[in-house]
């Protein structure tokens, strides 16, 4: 009878009406993926030849879902992604259910998880101690930590070459400093050139390292295209016994007003002074103690006058001994017979005395050179850093979410990881731009953007609904013509009946 032929028609038709209409309300949802209605036609029996057997209608096979890649839309959003290829976001709920999504419209919670609807998503996490991604454990949510990340003293990154590489060209033609002038911090006529880093105790506190380079005087027994450098930390000069030479006004007037003002001795002074010299610069002790007793034995001497001397005896002995490095340069202008570990810049905790474990890394000069071409200084790294707090987030096309923090450091925190499968179309739509695993599907391919045949991220961008708007207007037409057309078979077979009814 044409009213099967024709309901089942009407059925298929409005079916299609349904994924058509579906198609055009999601045209602005992200991530969405369009379906089409498959049509099967319906026989009553499969015996017979096509001579003799009329259909009994249609019916939809399946709703297919259409995996095609959609256009990309920029945002001012990092966390913002769209998958560029083939993958899915995997997700995860509060109860530990897994879903996937194409949808990249993330944000943060409270607790800094990164989630979209409420779905975390996923990735390997960062070994602490490491910094390396443990790729092929199970993907764990997505947390940024706002907390201070601490600082880092200057040296203790753990890396090889960890400490302070300067790189700089020292002028050719520059005059030499003779041997018989002492050299000062203070006084620019005792040295070349000088310039500054900035280096971070273990606390983050920042110091001021300036370094004085001094060409040699070969006439007095220096060696040829040699200079000494020598340093000082926030004004003080360094001594050889890793100390900050510049005794202190309080340490000195206690010495000193420890032994006996008027008539003092060498050795009175001098032991008192000792007590103080572990952590104030035992180079420049003795010179101190000797400075000072000759103060205090001199007719009317005072507190003030002996702990003048022995500030300025301090100051002159720091400066002879202090801490220096020897760069020697060839006859092309290269560096040569550098210390192969670089040289060792030590301030004591004591020295410092700010609560820090001091400072204590390796200084590299080995890019340095010397031409006859003014000073200039090329290169400046060093390892340490402040504190800092988190101030930004980055996506890589490869997935590395990264942090960017107050004190310009960067920190890796998780990769986020994309999941494909044999068969899409056998997901099961969930909703909220989600799909779930089914035995249809397969089972997930669990891989980093970029890897398999999994397709890479974009940051600050969003992956638009793949439906052509366009397109789906037609079917529209169409699909109301076809189910007409079926109405009208429905109508054709109800006037055959009527005309049947009426025959007398």
């Amino acid at each position: 009878m044409g009213f099967q032929q024709g309901l089942s028609g009407l059925n298929a038709a409005a079916k299609n009406l349904d994924v058509i209409g579906n198609n055009v309300a999601n045209v602005n949802t992200v991530g969405f993926k369009g379906s089409r209605a498959e049509f099967a036609d319906i026989y009553a029996s499969t015996f017979g030849t096509a001579a003799n057997i009329a259909g009994i209608g249609a019916k939809v096979t399946t709703i297919a879902q259409q995996f095609s890649q959609g256009n990309t839309t920029t945002t001012n959003s990092p966390l913002d992604i769209a998958i560029t290829g083939n993958g899915f976001f995997r997700m995860q709920d509060q109860t530990g259910s897994i879903s996937y999504a194409r949808n990249g419209q993330f944000q943060l919670d409270k607790e800094g998880f990164i989630v979209n609807n409420g779905q975390f998503l996923t990735g390997w996490p960062v070994d602490a101690g490491t910094g390396i991604f443990l790729e092929g454990s199970t993907p764990q949510p997505i947390q940024l930590q706002f907390s201070n990340i601490g600082a880092r003293a200057t040296g203790a990154s753990g890396v090889t070459g960890a400490g302070l590489t300067m790189g700089l060209n020292l002028n050719a033609a520059d005059k030499v400093i003779p041997a018989s002038i002492t050299f000062s911090s203070t006084d620019p006529t005792t040295y070349n050139y000088s310039t500054s880093a900035t280096v971070y105790d273990s606390l983050g506190v920042a110091h001021t390292q300036t370094y004085y380079f001094r060409k040699q005087d070969p006439a007095a027994g220096g060696a040829t295209n040699t200079w000494d450098v020598r340093y000082t930390l926030d004004g003080k000069v360094v001594n050889s016994d890793a100390s900050i030479g510049v005794q202190s006004a309080a340490t000195i007037s206690a010495a000193t007003t420890a032994a006996s003002i008027g008539g003092a001795t060498a050795a009175s002074v001098n032991a008192a002074i000792a007590a103080a010299a572990a952590t104030e610069g035992t180079a420049a002790a003795a010179a101190v103690a000797t400075a000072a007793a000759t103060a205090a034995a001199a007719p009317g001497a005072t507190a003030a006058t002996v702990l003048a001397a022995a500030q300025t005896a301090s100051a002159t002995a720091a400066a002879a001994a202090g801490l220096k490095t020897t760069l020697t340069f060839d006859t092309n202008g290269k560096p040569t017979g550098l210390p192969t570990g670089g040289s060792t810049f030590s301030v004591s905790a004591a020295a410092l005395n700010n609560g820090s474990s001091g400072l204590n890394f390796q200084m590299y000069f080995d890019k340095s050179t010397q031409f006859g071409s003014p000073y200039n200084v090329n290169t400046l790294t060093q390892d340490g850093y402040t504190d800092g707090i988190l101030t930004g987030i980055s996506v890589s096309k490869e997935g590395v979410v990264q942090g960017r923090y107050s004190n310009g450091q960067s920190r890796n925190v998780a990769k986020i990881v994309l999941s494909t499968f044999t068969n899409p179309q056998g997901l099961q739509p969930l909703g909220d731009n989600r799909w779930a695993e089914s035995f249809n599907s397969g089972q997930p391919l669990t891989n980093a953007p970029g890897r398999g045949n999994t397709g890479l991220l974009q940051a600050a961008a969003l992956e638009d609904s793949n439906v052509d708007l366009t397109s789906e207007l037609v079917n529209l037409i169409t699909a109301q013509r076809n189910y007409q057309a079926n109405a009208q078979t429905v109508k054709a077979q109800d006037t055959i009946m009527q005309t049947i009814v009426n025959l007398r």
